[in-house]
C-alpha cells in the first residue's frame, strides 16, 4: 500500500478534484484504492456523492479513537471512502495534548493493507491534520493554480514538507506539481514556465489542468471527472498523471526491495 497526500495549503487549488480524479483513474486502472478526507469542509465526501452534515461517523471519530477505520469506511463509485464534515474541526483542539499526534492517522492507516494507493485530500491549512496527513504518506502531489498567488504559496508547503522529512518521514517524497485551472493565456503560461524553472530540475511538473465548468459540475453530480466527462482534455491528463504515479510507485517499491 502507497499512501499519497494531495496538499497546498490555499484553498480552491483543485486538490478534491485532483484526489477524486487520480484515484478513480487509478481504480480504472484495476488498483484497489481509498479515499481519506481530511478536510473539515467534506469537500471530497460531497463531491463523492455523500450530504456531510448526514452522516454519524467519520474521520473525527477514526482520529479520536472512537470507532476503527473500516467501520467508517463508505464504498462509493468502486471505490471506499473515509467521509469528514465539520466534526473533523474539533480534531486539531482535542489531538493537541495527545502523545506522537503527528502519528494518529499513518498508525490507523495500517488497518488498510489491502489497498494499492490511499488518497488523502487535505484541508487548505498547514495544521495538525495537514501534518498528520503528510506524515502518513508516501508521496506528495502538490496542485497549484496557475496564477502567481498560486506559486507563493508553493514555497511554505515546501518547507513543510521538508520539516518533515527532517524529523519524521525521511523516506517522504514529493511525486510532482499539477498546475490546475490553467487558461490560455499569456499569465497561465508564464507561471506554468516559473513553475519548471524554478523548481523543475527537482520537482516533476506534470501537464496543466485546464479550466473547465464540467469539473464543478462532476462535483455537484457526485461522481469524478472522469466518469463524469471521460472523452475531455482534463479526464485525459489526469489518466497521464495516474499512470506516472504508478510509474512512481513501481520506483519507489523496487527501492524499497533493492
Amino acid at each position: 500500500m502507497l499512501v499519497i497526500s494531495v496538499a497546498n495549503q490555499k484553498g480552491g487549488v483543485g486538490k478534491t478534484t485532483t484526489s477524486l480524479a487520480l484515484a478513480d483513474a487509478l481504480y480504472k486502472q484495476g488498483f484497489k484504492v481509498c479515499l481519506i478526507d481530511m478536510d473539515p469542509q467534506g469537500g471530497l465526501t460531497t463531491a463523492c456523492g455523500i450530504v456531510p452534515d448526514k452522516l454519524n461517523l467519520t474521520t473525527y471519530d477514526v482520529l479520536l479513537g472512537r470507532n476503527e477505520i473500516k467501520e467508517v469506511l463508505i464504498a462509493v463509485q468502486g471505490l471506499d471512502l473515509l467521509p469528514a464534515n465539520i466534526d473533523l474541526a474539533a480534531a486539531e483542539i482535542e489531538l493537541m495534548n495527545e502523545l506522537a499526534r503527528e502519528n494518529i492517522l499513518r498508525e490507523k492507516l495500517k488497518a488498510l493493507e489491502e489497498y494499492d494507493f490511499v488518497f488523502i485530500d487535505t484541508p487548505p491549512s498547514l495544521g495538525l491534520l495537514t501534518i498528520n496527513a503528510l506524515v502518513a504518506s508516501d508521496g506528495v502531489i502538490i496542485p497549484v493554480e496557475t496564477k502567481y498567488l498560486g506559486i507563493r504559496g508553493v514555497a511554505l508547503l515546501l518547507k513543510t514538507i521538508e520539516k518533515v522529512k527532517a524529523k519524521i518521514r525521511p523516506d517522504l517524497e514529493i511525486i510532482g506539481i499539477v498546475p490546475t485551472m490553467w487558461e490560455k493565456t499569456i499569465l497561465a503560461k508564464e507561471v506554468v514556465e516559473e513553475l519548471k524553472e524554478s523548481l523543475g530540475e527537482r520537482i516533476r511538473i506534470f501537464p496543466p489542468i485546464k479550466k473547465t465548468v464540467k469539473a464543478a459540475e462532476s462535483s455537484v453530480a457526485g461522481v469524478s471527472i472522469l466518469t463524469y466527462a471521460p472523452n475531455t482534455n482534463i479526464a485525459s491528463v489526469y489518466q497521464q498523471i495516474a499512470k506516472e504515479i504508478v510509474k512512481w510507485a513501481e520506483d519507489r517499491q523496487s527501492k524499497v526491495k533493492g
